[in-house]
Order: structure tokens, then sequence, then C-alpha cells
């Protein structure tokens, strides 16, 4: 026998780790639920930003109706009509909305149930978990909200205790806590409307969005599994983890610009901010976080200093992140295997940037403002996708 082909000279030194097998489609329904995570984002920008977010205001029925009333004398007789009159125009939008979130819901289910399969009692947690909450919404639509709000906590602990004890080499970890978040996620949804659209409600639903976004991007990536190895591997996903960081403190900031109708606090006017460059703000009544329940916060309840505020703090923190991101495209661009992610990211920065201008002097187009959410969402796929796909070079 040839010495270079003998099975101890190709051996190697150490035994490859065990890394269980992924169902086999596992990727695809990873990859379609990123795409429908996408299309929820920017629908529910589109629901919020042309002012139908409160055109159900029941949940999750929309006047009692699984669909959506076409016509007012449809539900005449429903005790919604005494919270707010029937908008039929909004109230698809709202309704649809939750209708293909739910749908995003069950392909996270399936995939937390593919990912835990073979883990002890995974798919009785899983499935545990999730009948919890199925009866908790019943339960919620009686009335009983406490009871409700109970079986809810307890389906949250137990996926959150199973992600903190599993593994992430088949994903399981990452997969049953995407389904905690979309749980919560739909959470925030319902307080979003029985608290009448209250701005810190509103951002963090706009942040569990996203966040569940990005755990989907980075598991279908990881299920792909097509890695880009570079030397500096380490210092790069360093620059990422800061550049995530940067942007979602700015996404944070662009929730709470919209949650408290702030967009046009400034007017029209760019780069000034109402015909100054520093008028008159107010930090303090901008930022609060918490002011009760049982206030109608839609149109916004602050005075407009406090808005200005709001939006002075926005313009601010664009300048920081689109300064990291443009000078971490620069280093994509020197690295031959990273020039497509660079030159891509570069793009979506000045779009981005370009669109947020847009909004300011056009005075808020529903079309400008959707886009502006959905090129939110392109910068973060970038950068998750950078930071699942790069690493170091195989040993």
């Amino acid at each position: 026998m040839n010495p270079s082909t003998s099975p101890q000279r190709n051996a190697p030194d150490k035994p490859a780790l065990y890394k269980p097998a992924l169902y086999r489609h596992f990727h695809r329904i990873a990859w379609l639920a990123v795409a429908l995570a996408l299309c929820v984002i920017v629908f529910g920008a589109f629901v919020r930003l042309s002012n139908a977010g409160l055109s159900c205001p029941d949940w999750p029925t929309c006047y009692g109706k699984a669909a959506w009333p076409t016509h007012a004398e449809q539900v005449v007789d429903h005790i919604a009509t005494g919270i707010r009159p029937v908008e039929p125009s909004k109230a698809w939008r709202e309704q649809f909305h939750r209708h293909i979130a739910a749908g995003l819901g069950l392909l996270v289910f399936a995939l937390a149930l593919l990912a835990a399969r073979r883990r002890r009692f995974g798919l009785a947690q899983i499935i545990g978990a999730a009948a919890l909450v199925a009866i908790a919404i019943p339960l919620y639509m009686q009335g009983q909200h406490v009871a409700s709000s109970v079986l809810v906590a307890i389906a949250e602990a137990a996926l959150l205790w199973a992600a903190l004890r599993w593994s992430n080499v088949d994903l399981a970890r990452t997969a049953v806590l995407t389904l905690a978040v979309i749980i919560f996620q739909a959470m925030l949804g319902m307080w979003t409307v029985t608290w009448l659209l209250k701005p810190v409600v509103v951002m963090a639903h706009l942040l569990g969005g996203l966040l569940t976004f990005s755990l989907l991007a980075w598991m279908a990536w990881r299920a792909t599994d097509i890695p880009i190895r570079i030397a500096d591997a380490a210092k790069l996903r360093r620059l990422l983890i800061v550049g995530l960081a940067l942007l979602g403190v700015q996404i944070a900031l662009g929730g709470w610009t919209s949650a408290n109708y702030a967009a046009l606090a400034c007017g029209t006017d760019f780069p000034k901010c109402a015909g100054q460059w520093w008028p008159p703000h107010d930090f303090r009544e901008g930022f609060v976080l918490w002011r009760g329940i049982g206030v109608d916060y839609e149109g916004g309840v602050l005075d407009n200093q406090a808005r200005i505020a709001i939006q002075l703090a926005h313009r601010i923190m664009a300048l920081l992140v689109a300064g990291h991101l443009l000078m971490l495209a620069i280093r994509l661009l020197r690295n031959p295997g990273l020039r497509g992610w660079g030159s891509l990211l570069g793009v979506l920065v000045f779009v981005q940037v370009g669109l947020g201008i847009a909004n300011v002097v056009m005075s808020l187009p529903l079309h400008l403002a959707t886009a502006h959410n959905a090129g939110a969402v392109a910068l973060l796929f970038v950068l998750v996708t950078l930071l699942a796909r790069v690493r170091a070079p195989a040993a």
C-alpha cells in the first residue's frame, strides 16, 4: 500500500467533534421564515405609519372577527365599537399584519421542534410551552387576564430554561430562544393595542421584530453552512458586534421617534432644525419611558420641545452609526473575499441616510417612511450575515 494513502497518514490527529445532523430541509424552512419576518416587519411599519395601529381595538380578533369587518354595519353591536369607530380601510391592515405574524410564529415553532427533536424531552418542552400559550389566548379573550398572563409566563420560563441548558451545536438553543422571543413579541403586539400605542411598547415591539429577524437570519446562515474564512476574523467580528450594537440603539431611537410622532418635530428643515442648529429642546421630558396606563398616545402627547430633543438624538446617533458602518465597509473592501459585502454595506448606508433626509424635507411620505424601515432591516441583515459567516481559517 502506498504510504501517502494509508489510513494512518490520512487520519486526523484528534477525533472530529460529533455534530448532530440537522433536518435536511431545516435551512429552507429557516430562509422562508427570514423572508416572512421581513414582510411582517415592513408591513408592520406600513400599518404604524398609516395610523392603523389601533384600527382593531380588540385582540386577537378585530371587532370580534377572525378576519376584519368590511362594513361598519357588520359589527354594530360589538363592544369594541364603543372604543373606536370601525374604519374598514384601516382595519384590514392591522388584522392582516396579525395573520402574517401568526404564520411566522408557526414557522418558528416548526424550527424549534426540528432543532430540539433529538434532545431529551425536547419535543415535550416545546409542545408543552406552545399548548400553554394556546390555552392563554382564549382565557384572555374571556377577560381572565391574570390567568392568561401566568400561563404565558410559565411557557416563556420553560423555553428560556431549555435555551440555557441546551448547547447550540444543532441550533437547538437559537431555535428555542427565537420561539420565546416571538411569543413575547405577540404579547407586545397585544399591549400595543390595549395600552393605546404606548411609546415604550411600540418601540419594544419594533425591536422584538428585528431581534426575531436577526435570530432567524443567523440560524439560516448557520444551517446553510457556507463560511467565509479570513485571517483576522476575530477582529472583524468585534467590529461587527459594535456595529450591531450601534445600529440597535439607532433603531430604538427611530422607533421612539416614530412612536412619539417626532419625525417632523423640526419641520422640513435639514440639516438645521426649526431654522436653528440647536433649537430649544427638552431631553428630560422627551425620554420619559413610562407615563402610566390609560392614555391614548395616538398622535403623541409630548410638547414640541420634547419632540425636538428626540429628533436631535436620532440625527446625532445617525452620524455615529453611519461613520462606524462606512469605516467597516472600507475595511471589508480591502479584503478580496469580502468586497461584495463591503460595497453592499456602503451603498445601504448612503441610501438609508438619504431616505432619512428625504423623509424630513418631503414631510414624511408613507412610501419613503416605510422604505426607511426596510433599509434598517437590510443593514441589519448584512451585519448578521457577516457575523454568522466570517470565521477563522480551518486548522
